[in-house]
């Protein structure tokens, strides 16, 4: 059963058409007896590997999906930190103090007042924060904004070609159980007609 599986795995992937950053092209059959003959399998051989390979494709959507949600939470909070130090860098010079609440802790905020501040401290992770100059805390906040916005565009158009092949292949594998229900009645329409005369 392993062997066959991966024999199909070997005729799908010399089939295939297109792959997507790893993510390998479902093959449409549109001649299920042709792609069998082909492939070498039986039935339950090319069901078990489509089905195999689609559970592959909903294990990597589960993983783009998580990607998608981090990313989609990540650029809201870029975007508060580029709006606050352009709050800072506007105040900056006007001998205005700026009054900001700011969260201590979940639930827990406090208040202060920042009089031109000349930096700004940024949080990268990993329990490490660094200090930068207003203009070079826009200058990263900007750059990352990019990169999140822009990994966020190819996680889209990746969920959008794993949901075409999903589709590719549930369509397939129906294609090829309704050929063997089919082939399966015809033969036993053929040996009863054989039966009776």
């Amino acid at each position: 059963m392993a062997s066959s599986s991966s024999e199909a795995g070997a005729v799908a992937a010399s089939a295939s058409t297109t792959e997507r950053r790893g993510i390998p092209g479902a093959q449409f059959v549109e001649d299920v007896e042709t792609y069998l003959n082909q492939s070498g399998l039986d039935v339950n051989s090319a069901l078990s590997f489509l089905q195999e390979r689609l559970q592959q494709y909903k294990l990597v959507e589960m993983k783009l999906l998580a990607q998608q949600r981090d990313l989609q939470a990540k650029i809201p909070d870029i975007e508060k930190c580029l709006d606050v130090v352009a709050t800072l860098q506007a105040k900056k010079g006007t001998g205005e103090p700026l009054i900001a609440d700011f969260e201590v802790s979940e639930g827990m905020y406090s208040q202060a007042r920042i009089e031109d501040a000349e930096s700004v401290c940024l949080w990268l992770g990993a329990n490490v924060m660094l200090e930068y100059s207003c203009e070079e805390a826009t200058d990263l906040l900007q750059k990352n904004l990019d990169n999140a916005k822009a990994s966020l565009e190819v996680l889209v158009t990746d969920l959008l070609f794993l949901r075409d092949q999903v589709t590719i292949t549930q369509v397939t594998i129906a294609r090829v159980y309704n050929w063997d229900v089919h082939q399966k009645r015809r033969m036993r329409e053929a040996a009863i007609t054989e039966e009776e005369s």
